[in-house]
């Protein structure tokens, strides 16, 4: 007894107990800080996780064959419209420009101008928009980039190839879709599973 009594009050032997209290210590924060952080991981919302998971929450629009309206601006003074040789076929007899109506659409360039020459009838001066009635399929110009929209193949997104073939400041009439498609109107990359809200 008396010699394990003078082993305890050595200096090596409190080195030795002071040690592995400090490990084990020192062992105890870290598994505490790994566990905290484990549990606020958990947690947090990380929408990578959630994307790979359940898909990547996006907006879409049904594709249906519809009627819709186009519109294209006109400055109008005395129900007379100048407009460039780029936009005149953009424009016709009959259409509804505010409360009015183009009555003629001039094809040569008035040489004062160099513009095409536009007359309407009941239009009130200023900038007026013409409305371009037709059936298709209309998407957000958004949508659109480089001729190709994102759609919906079976919860992964791909890029479709359409043609635009007329435009407003808001929408396109395009081609290249059909009634059913699934046209993705938030950012997506093609391959990328996804969640329609």
């Amino acid at each position: 007894m008396e010699k394990l009594e003078s082993k305890i009050k050595t200096k090596e032997f409190k080195n030795i107990t002071y040690g592995v209290c400090g490990i084990a210590l020192f062992a105890w924060v870290v598994f505490r800080f790994a566990a905290i952080g484990s549990e606020k991981a958990m947690s947090v919302f990380n929408p990578t996780r959630y994307s790979a998971d359940v898909g990547m929450p996006v907006y879409a629009i049904e594709m249906q064959k519809k009627t819709g309206v186009l519109q294209e601006p006109i400055e109008v003074k005395n129900n007379k419209a100048l407009v460039s040789s780029a936009r005149v076929n953009k424009f016709k007899p009959g259409q509804i420009v505010g409360s009015g109506k183009i009555v003629s659409v001039s094809q040569d360039i008035d040489l004062n101008t160099g513009m095409h020459v536009i007359r309407t009838n009941g239009v009130a001066d200023g900038l007026q928009y013409a409305q371009f009635q037709t059936n298709g399929y209309f998407v957000p110009l958004y949508a659109i980039n480089d001729n190709k929209v994102m759609v919906s193949d079976d919860g992964i997104a791909s890029a479709q190839t359409v043609s635009v073939i007329r435009q407003d400041a808001e929408n396109a009439l395009v081609e290249g879709l059909k009634d059913g498609d699934v046209v993705i109107l938030s950012k997506v990359d093609a391959g990328t599973k996804i969640q329609i809200k």
